[in-house]
């Protein structure tokens, strides 16, 4: 069932990038949701060794993610961290229990209780996720934060907070 996937690998193993050594080259981490029309270091002309991505259902900052900026911050060279939303996100579509609903109607499971972190107010979501990351005490003053919306029509990116 993966065999498409390994073969894949197998050309992109002959012109891989090497000798990297995990730091984040420009300074950069980026919370960002898990939708696939999203292309974090396309969109913010960066390369491959450049920048820390950590990916979210609707670009949360859950406490792995938070886990992460925080390592990024400390051990490997982010001083920017960038939290992007976009527009048409399923996260934002509706509240957890109405999601919930839409997995239980799929799956025929009993899924009550799940904790997915959607939100329709979206902006307030973001300023909320920036102000939590600019306030913990292993970030705040060691890196900037600024929360972002980006439109997945236009390819645009804009400054929220």
């Amino acid at each position: 069932m993966f065999d498409d996937l390994l073969s894949a690998n197998q050309r992109y193993a002959t012109s891989a990038p090497r000798n990297f050594d995990g730091y984040a080259h420009a300074g950069i981490a980026v919370v960002t949701c898990m939708d696939s029309r999203l292309q974090p270091l396309e969109m913010l002309g960066l390369f491959v060794g450049e920048a820390k991505i950590l990916r979210t259902p609707g670009g949360h900052v859950t406490e792995d993610a938070l886990n992460g900026c925080i390592l990024a911050v400390n051990l490997l060279r982010v001083d920017r961290i960038l939290v992007i939303t976009h527009n048409r996100c399923a996260m934002a579509s509706g509240d957890d229990e109405e999601l919930a609903r839409r997995v239980a109607e799929a799956t025929g499971q009993d899924v009550s209780g799940l904790r997915l972190g959607a939100d329709p107010d979206q902006e307030t979501h973001l300023r909320s996720d920036v102000e939590r990351l600019r306030n913990h005490p292993l970030i705040a003053g060691r890196a900037e934060v600024g929360g972002f919306q980006y439109d997945v029509d236009s390819g645009l990116l804009a400054r929220v907070c």
